[in-house]
């Protein structure tokens, strides 16, 4: 296995939630919101538990095709299991593709950056939090950023007992 790919398994074991409800979903929402916006970035943000979607916004000169890129990558979120640019760059490693390897419809699988496995420890996946409208690797990025300052520090896996 690659750096890369041990870094992106790290991200996913340590930024985990220790539980997650509509206000937690909202309130994350809104500070991936502000980060994209300190960036001077306009992204489309979605936050959906068990097919549901607790938050959506989409910021000004966004599109209905980053909706349609969320959807997508989200939709790799929830086959596998891991952040969507981990499953791109792991097929990548692999020299293939996930069409190729899993013989899925590219119109409905993304593997690019920027949807995330919300995942509440010792539970498991639960959701996904996902955004468009960066290029790939920023959009993984600025949730990453999010998530290590939004998890309370009791929830990350260090300081987990």
């Amino acid at each position: 296995m690659n750096d890369l790919l041990t870094e992106l398994l790290a991200e996913e074991s340590r930024l985990q939630f220790a539980y997650f409800n509509h206000q937690r979903a909202w309130e994350l929402g809104c500070a991936l919101k502000e980060a994209a916006e300190q960036l001077n970035a306009s992204v489309a943000i979605d936050i959906t538990v068990n097919n549901q979607c607790l938050f959506s916004y989409a910021m000004h000169n966004t599109t209905i095709d980053n909706l349609e890129w969320i959807r997508r990558k989200r939709n790799v979120v929830h086959r596998y299991q891991h952040s969507s640019w981990y499953m791109g760059n792991y097929y990548k490693a692999k020299e293939s593709t996930i069409e190729n390897s899993a013989l899925i419809d590219p119109r409905e699988f993304a593997p690019y950056g920027g949807s995330f496995p919300l995942t509440i420890r010792n539970t498991g996946v639960i959701g996904a939090i996902s955004v468009s409208g960066l290029p790939q690797k920023e959009d993984h990025r600025l949730i990453v950023n999010v998530l290590e300052r939004f998890l309370d520090p009791h929830e990350t896996q260090e300081n987990c007992a």
